[in-house]
């Protein structure tokens, strides 16, 4: 955990959020500035900095990450889809570094995104 990462202190409780659902390795969320309808962010409780800071061998964290947007999806009833959105570094946008799967939806999606 990091001290000064407000994910970090939301994955341990210390700051709040409304938590959507949760298990042993990850806490989902909703964005408190949503850009769709549905806004969650998907977030590891281990503080990993974005995609470049995953150390080979973390394939099965990230690919429980990726099943819990599928969860949150399911959860959230987008049905009729949902984009999932990682923005890795400064240049993609990432503003809190601390790596989450933004999952979109309850409208239509251009493209391209940005």
């Amino acid at each position: 955990m990091s001290d000064d990462c407000l994910f970090c202190r939301i994955a341990s409780g210390e700051a709040e959020s409304e938590r959507v659902a949760e298990g042993d390795r990850w806490v989902a969320f909703r964005d408190v500035n949503p850009q769709a309808p549905t806004h969650v962010l998907v977030i590891p409780r281990q503080h990993v900095e974005n995609l470049n800071d995953l150390e080979p061998g973390r394939e099965e964290l990230l690919g429980e990450l990726l099943m819990a947007a599928r969860q949150v999806a399911e959860q959230e009833g987008l049905d009729e889809g949902y984009r999932v959105v990682a923005n890795n570094d400064r240049q993609a946008g990432q503003s809190v570094f601390h790596l989450h799967f933004h999952v979109l939806g309850g409208r239509a999606m251009g493209w391209p995104p940005g």
